[in-house]
């Protein structure tokens, strides 16, 4: 239930931050263009609370969080007083019509950068994109154990997690990619990963297998990072910063042993004979390890102890050194987003990758469990999708609004209150339908 409730929990603050900072975008340019906004609301339906400023806007809050709208005086939506008419939405010039419907995409992208800017200040933990015993595709590619990518397709790799992306986009889209790799040995390498070759049934969760890519875990020694409160290491008296020397007799000199050969040796029997040494001294500990039982039946013995950080390749920069960055993955992160929105379109990537808001919110609370880089940089990544699909000439959308504008532009009149309806019916409907399929798939991920 932890995870449900963190899961709701950060929902509500991404979309809070990101539908907040958007409408902000439209409302701040429409007050600067004159337009008088009746309501400023995050979320739909009725009102939770309310306040009026002295403008007269009234700033809501709304029962159901997906969403939000700015609701500005219009000659269209109702009677507009004498006095009012050249605050009215529609009395202004296209220019600033257009304007305002582009703020909030535009004010998405403004976040999207400050997050990846302050991301990289903050620091995001990684780990080296190093390969440990690859199986499937990569490994009929040549890449072995040990190789470290340094380059896919041209792009330069500095960490696991951007392996991954890119590697995957490829998969998913059946293109072939070209890896460039630097072997244990220190020698350069080009590996072609024929992606073109899988099966086009392979269903998108079996992708990653196929690709057959395992990160090399880091060598790290055999300090306590973390102990568990109520385990073994702790009635024990084992305490941060304590180096395990020997377990039952053998030599330990590395985290690695110590997670093998506990399960190991307590197998055999479960009372444990620690060397520990504690600054300068030496210490002799004894501790009974723990069975527990994992989902999937199987059992295994623990004593409660952790390692340090795991991560060695953290992407940390100065306040300055971290604009370029975040321009670089904000340009990276769009080509990335409209390369697998051109996939879904001509049908080289399944409609299953579509996500709606349970699969967004089990993604926001476990990159909040990874520390606030990871999740300033989910809020980035949502951001800057929100911003792209807003800008899609579909009706009821912004982009929808800006086709209007430009047609006017070129037709020297306003697009037909009648067409303009229809409009709203026809996006509205496409809407709802690619918000189902994206649910549909919420819940089959549920269920799998």
């Amino acid at each position: 239930m932890s995870e449900f409730f963190g899961s709701v929990w950060w929902l509500l603050v991404t979309l809070g931050l990101l539908v907040t900072f958007h409408e902000f975008g439209h409302f701040i340019v429409a007050r600067l263009c004159g337009v008088k906004v009746l309501r400023f609301s995050v979320g739909f339906g009725k009102p939770l609370w309310m306040r009026r400023d002295r403008h007269g806007t009234e700033f809501a809050v709304a029962a159901i969080p997906l969403g939000g709208y700015v609701k500005m005086l219009d000659e269209r939506e109702g009677e507009v007083a004498t006095e009012d008419l050249d605050q009215a939405h529609n009395r202004k010039p296209v220019g600033q019509r257009m304007a305002i419907a582009a703020a909030g995409p535009a004010f998405n992208i403004i976040f999207t950068l400050f997050a990846f800017w302050l991301m990289f200040v903050v620091g995001k933990p990684d780990f080296l994109p190093v390969v440990d015993a690859p199986g499937g595709v990569a490994a009929e590619a040549g890449i072995e154990a040990g190789d470290r990518i340094t380059a896919i397709n041209g792009s330069a790799i500095d960490s696991w997690s951007k392996a991954i992306q890119k590697l995957g986009e490829n998969a998913v889209g059946r293109y072939d990619a070209t890896v460039e790799v630097r072997t244990a040995a220190g020698a350069e390498a080009t590996r072609v990963l024929a992606f073109s070759k899988l099966p086009e049934q392979v269903p998108e969760a079996e992708l990653f297998d196929r690709i057959g890519l395992r990160l090399q875990p880091p060598k790290l020694d055999p300090v306590i990072g973390s102990v568990s409160e109520g385990m073994p290491a702790a009635a024990a008296g084992l305490k941060v910063g304590d180096r395990i020397l020997r377990i039952n007799g053998h030599d330990v000199s590395s985290f690695a042993d110590i997670e093998s050969m506990v399960p190991e040796q307590a197998a055999r029997d479960p009372q444990l004979d620690l060397v520990v040494k504690r600054a300068d001294e030496q210490l002799d500990i004894r501790l009974k390890a723990n069975e527990i039982r994992a989902k999937d039946g199987s059992t295994r013995f623990v004593i409660g102890v952790g390692s340090t950080d795991r991560h060695n390749a953290t992407l940390k920069y100065g306040l300055l050194d971290a604009v370029p960055q975040a321009f670089a993955e904000t340009w990276d992160t769009t080509k990335s987003s409209l390369g697998i929105m051109k996939m879904l379109i001509v049908g080289r990537a399944s409609l299953d990758n579509l996500s709606g808001p349970i699969t967004i919110a089990r993604f926001a609370n476990g990159s909040a469990q990874l520390g606030l880089a990871w999740f300033l940089g989910f809020l980035a990544l949502i951001s800057l999708s929100l911003a792209i699909i807003n800008l899609l000439p579909i009706p009821i959308l912004d982009g929808g609004h800006l086709l209007y504008y430009l047609i006017e532009l070129i037709k020297g009149s306003p697009v037909s209150e009648r067409s303009q309806i229809a409009g709203q019916y026809v996006g509205l409907m496409m809407l709802v339908a690619l918000m189902g399929l994206a649910f549909y798939n919420d819940i089959l991920r549920l269920i799998h």
